[in-house]
């Protein structure tokens, strides 16, 4: 595989966007896959806007997507999804979490959360895959597990098996978590 493959990994802090990227990042180099992973830009404060860079490919050279270069975007909220869209392919796809975080100003009442997300990203030709990964998260056993259910949504479209993908589960996450965080991958997968 000489083209390199652009995930971006969105969410709100606290979200466990970073343990979906060391999972992911992990994951691809143990199939062999030269990988960068980014440092998280935004705030990393719960609360804030953060953004994930995972590259990889035979040979990768920086950490950055820019605008136009996402072959995925996986979001743990709709509007973070809306905010990156600009960096989707136009090939790309969106995995995202039908959950809404309200941000600040939706808050403090000055703004209103945007209606109809989903619909708006179709109409400018994003093809997205919405779950509901919070309840899925929540039948796994934890709410905490979100960032797991959209990874096994990601699987979907790689050809890595799932031994592959639950050693590095098991390599990223805490032995007692263990159990609800593969049963989250597989919610999610399904």
């Amino acid at each position: 595989m000489n083209k390199t493959t652009n995930i971006m990994i969105v969410g709100v802090g606290g979200q466990g966007t970073l343990l979906a990227s060391k999972t992911l990042g992990k994951l691809l180099l143990s199939e062999g896959y030269d990988v960068k992973v980014s440092e998280v830009h935004g705030m990393s404060q719960r609360g804030g806007s953060v953004v994930t860079y995972v590259r990889f490919g035979e040979k990768v050279y920086s950490p950055i997507i820019d605008k136009g270069e996402a072959d995925y975007i996986v979001s743990f909220e709709k509007l973070e999804a809306a905010r990156w869209l600009e960096y989707l392919r136009p090939d790309g796809r969106i995995i995202t979490n039908l959950h809404e975080t309200d941000p600040m100003p939706v808050i403090t009442g000055a703004m209103e959360y945007p209606q109809q997300l989903i619909e708006k990203m179709e109409a400018l030709g994003a093809e997205i895959d919405a779950i509901d990964a919070l309840a899925l998260a929540e039948e796994a056993g934890s709410s905490k597990a979100v960032n797991l259910v959209l990874m096994g949504r990601l699987s979907k479209y790689f050809d890595i098996s799932e031994d592959a993908w639950m050693k590095a589960i098991e390599a990223c996450v805490p032995p007692k978590f263990l159990e609800l965080n593969k049963k989250a991958f597989a919610l999610g997968k399904k």
